[in-house]
């Protein structure tokens, strides 16, 4: 009996499938022919909602492969961006030195160790009515001083409780401050930062010099923050400058009885088997500034912080930001609280700018390309 499968050699299944495909693609056509089948589909290509990616979704492959390339090149970009953020890592290290001297005569004017001369204590106000009043007051200054020529004004040395002031001045400082720790912080005469060395991976150091006092025996105590400038493999989108990746802090000796960051409690304790009953005390956290020297720890073994951890790690990465950028560059403005009369303005500024932006934004935590760039020019 002859085998019907096969026709000139093809399978018959081949064939039947061939024949399918033709008659649908002709069927496809005619369909697409027809006016009302076309008004029908556009109906509802108006009724989808035209987001970006529906609308990706609808380009044809050869236009995605395309994408695909632009999006190739962006990568590479990131990539020299990148490199762009470790030679202002190495500008911001050549410009400190530079610096440096004028802090360290800052510090000296602080602490009294220097007196400046006339020409370096001269300033002119730019408002020519707080010159004139300036100048009424002087007047008047000069009449009292020859009605009590005996009153004599104070003359502390140097600016007392020059840093501390600041604490109190800056919002974001004066809440992590408690009142156990504010005869502490008016010992701290200065505080520096600390570039890391050519060739070292990317960090600063925050150095917060002290006096001798009564509560610990470190004349400094330190802040590592440490920094990474590289697109992420698995999401290279959203680079947007360096960001703080991890701190470490440092051991501070206290004094005997005087550590600010625990605190004893007495607790009444049952004994299972003899029900008696004894207090026995021991000590717990509490609640300092100098908690900020002994910092959460980033997780490096791959495993997510939970939310408390992450806002935590957030927000001790912001105030070292800060220290860096605004508070040690501008401190005296910090004191006289110009600095923080500007940056209420810039951040009503970008509040209303906010207000006009639609989209959810969820800025990266740690990242602070942008004004680590532009604090080259405005610090």
């Amino acid at each position: 009996m002859a085998d019907n499968s096969f026709s000139d050699g093809v399978p018959s299944d081949s064939v039947e499938a061939a024949k399918n495909a033709s008659n649908t693609e002709k069927l496809t056509d005619q369909v697409m022919q027809n006016p009302r089948v076309l008004a029908a589909l556009q109906e509802r290509l108006d009724n989808v909602p035209h987001t970006p990616s529906s609308y990706i979704e609808t380009l044809p492959k050869a236009v995605k492969r395309r994408i695909n390339a632009l999006k190739q090149l962006q990568v590479r970009c990131a990539h020299i961006e990148a490199k762009f953020y470790e030679e202002v890592h190495d500008l911001e290290r050549k410009y400190a030195a530079l610096y440096q001297p004028l802090f360290d005569k800052r510090r000296e004017f602080i602490s009294g160790d220097v007196e400046p001369t006339d020409a370096e204590s001269e300033w002119h106000s730019e408002s020519e009515e707080e010159e004139r009043l300036a100048g009424d007051v002087k007047n008047k200054v000069v009449i009292t001083e020859k009605e009590a020529a005996t009153a004599e004004e104070p003359n502390p040395k140097g600016i007392p409780e020059f840093w501390f002031t600041i604490f109190r001045n800056v919002d974001m400082l004066s809440e992590l401050v408690q009142e156990y720790d504010e005869p502490i912080l008016k010992h701290l005469q200065d505080i520096k930062v600390k570039f890391s060395d050519p060739g070292q991976p990317m960090s600063f150091v925050l150095e917060f010099h002290f006096e001798p006092n009564d509560y610990f025996t470190n004349s400094v105590l330190t802040k590592t923050y440490k920094m990474k400038s590289e697109p992420d493999k698995a999401d290279p989108f959203s680079f947007e400058g360096p960001e703080i990746v991890d701190c470490d802090g440092c051991t501070i000796d206290w004094k005997k009885g005087k550590n600010v960051t625990v605190k004893t409690i007495k607790k009444k304790q049952k004994h299972k088997g003899r029900g008696t009953v004894r207090t026995i005390t021991k000590q717990v956290p509490n609640e300092s500034f100098f908690n900020f020297f002994n910092p959460l720890k980033a997780s490096g073994d791959g495993e997510s912080l939970d939310e408390d951890s992450e806002f935590t790690l957030a927000s001790d990465f912001e105030i070292g930001h800060f220290f860096r950028e605004r508070i040690v560059p501008r401190a005296v403005l910090y004191f006289t609280g110009e600095a923080i009369e500007d940056d209420d303005n810039e951040l009503e500024g970008d509040e209303e700018g906010e207000d006009e932006e639609d989209a959810d934004i969820n800025p990266k935590v740690g990242n602070f390309g942008a004004t680590q760039t532009s604090s080259l020019c405005c610090s």
